[in-house]
């Protein structure tokens, strides 16, 4: 295979120089493809770990147990009655854990892993690493959350019933009475709330796969976004107390629903513009490298003189076993004698890497997981041959883009 002038004339720079040749030993292993450590939401703190997913809760969490002491004490209400009313909210969002669970192990049955849970004052939130594309699994794992709330609902209902008639008392009459049974209707509401057509809520995920049965993925998931952000609307109505009293909490829920709708339609209209794209289609061959024992003044000299801002780094045998980003040169070159320090000293040791036939969608997102701007290709030998930068991917699709545009405008003036 032909290499790139510049990457020739790395090879060629580094059998020049003897010293390189002669480092001392191989750094590190190569990251070649070992997943990068992927960001859990800030301000949230780990719960525990169960079936194998991380449980979190949100620092604003606090917030509503502060608001719901204040409520009480501003009633009268006794430490006991405080505490119960708090224990009472604790059990409501353990359904809620139960609910997002419902998802993640629905959709680790199709392959799909989940990254964590993390409990919200509005909810919870499960992020999965993807969405089933095939409708089908969607509409399974989005029903999953609900259909819980439904079986917990149904369970604390017999359970209140089986306690009122040892009680001797008919547990119709002890339904409404019991904390169990408020709790049990409670579920039922979340479970309706949940299948308003409210994308990206539940619903709205059964209503876009319902479509993407019929229609296009791209073309179900903009109408459902568009239901999505009108359901936002009124939720924000309703939150502002137009129709009736003021509900803020819902205020909090139509921006997630709003906000949540319209970066659903863009990722997935973005999808659909690379799909049947490759790495090997967006990828860089043309680029510039570092040696892991070169002085940050070569990396301020390369990054001067050309367009590239990010460098993959090489030991003696030419393989990869860093980045040296942007960002951390300048932030190495702060530092007194920064242009002096070698490349090592300020690189990324861990990175993601790409196959050149791997799908393009699959490996951008692996270059979101990772929040770093570039990744390695490599071919089957691990030797090297492109680089994946957000700014070409973006070029990639903005030109197929307007292809497809010309393509359209051409069929529509022939049809003419």
């Amino acid at each position: 295979m032909a290499h790139s002038p510049s990457w020739t004339a790395r090879h060629e720079d580094l059998n020049r120089d003897a010293s390189r040749r002669a480092l001392a030993r191989r750094s590190s292993e190569v990251a070649t493809g070992t997943p990068a450590e992927t960001g859990r939401m800030a301000w949230s703190w780990r719960l525990g770990r169960v079936a194998g997913i991380d449980i979190y809760i949100h620092a604003t969490f606090a917030l509503l147990i502060v608001w719901l002491i204040m409520v009480h004490v501003t009633h009268g209400s006794t430490p006991l009655e405080t505490l119960a009313g708090i224990s009472f909210v604790l059990a409501l969002f353990g359904c809620v854990v139960l609910h997002e669970y419902g998802h993640a192990l629905t959709a680790r049955r199709f392959g799909v892993k989940t990254r964590d849970i993390t409990l919200l004052p509005i909810g919870g939130v499960a992020r999965l690493e993807r969405i089933p594309k095939d409708p089908k699994q969607e509409l399974l794992v989005a029903l999953a959350g609900p259909a819980v709330n439904v079986v917990i609902a149904g369970v604390l209902y017999a359970v209140v019933w089986l306690a009122g008639t040892q009680a001797g008392t008919r547990g119709s009459e002890l339904m409404g009475l019991h904390p169990l049974g408020d709790l049990a209707d409670i579920n039922l509401v979340l479970a309706a709330f949940n299948l308003l057509p409210a994308f990206p809520m539940d619903g709205g995920r059964v209503l876009r796969a319902l479509l993407a049965m019929k229609i296009p993925r791209v073309n179900a998931t903009r109408i459902a976004s568009a239901l999505g952000q009108g359901m936002a609307v009124l939720f924000a109505l309703v939150g502002f107390g137009v129709f009736g009293p003021a509900q803020p909490f819902l205020l909090f829920i139509a921006l997630f629903v709003y906000l949540g709708a319209v970066q659903e339609f863009q990722t997935t209209r973005w999808e659909s513009a690379v799909e049947g794209l490759t790495a090997r289609d967006a990828m860089v061959k043309n680029f510039r490298t570092l040696v892991k024992d070169d002085r940050l003044s070569r990396a301020v000299a390369l990054l001067l003189e050309g367009t590239q801002h990010d460098f993959p780094v090489l030991d003696e045998n030419f393989r990869v076993v860093g980045l040296l980003l942007r960002q951390d040169l300048i932030a190495a070159l702060s530092k007194d004698g920064g242009a002096q320090l070698p490349v090592s000293n300020s690189m990324r040791t861990k990175f993601n890497s790409a196959k050149p036939d791997e799908p393009l969608v699959t490996v951008f997102e692996r270059m979101q997981e990772a929040q770093l701007p570039i990744l390695p290709v490599f071919d089957e030998v691990d030797k090297l041959i492109g680089l994946l930068t957000v700014e070409n991917v973006a070029e990639v699709v903005m030109v197929r883009n307007a292809l497809e545009k010309a393509q359209a405008e051409h069929q529509r003036a022939l049809l003419s």
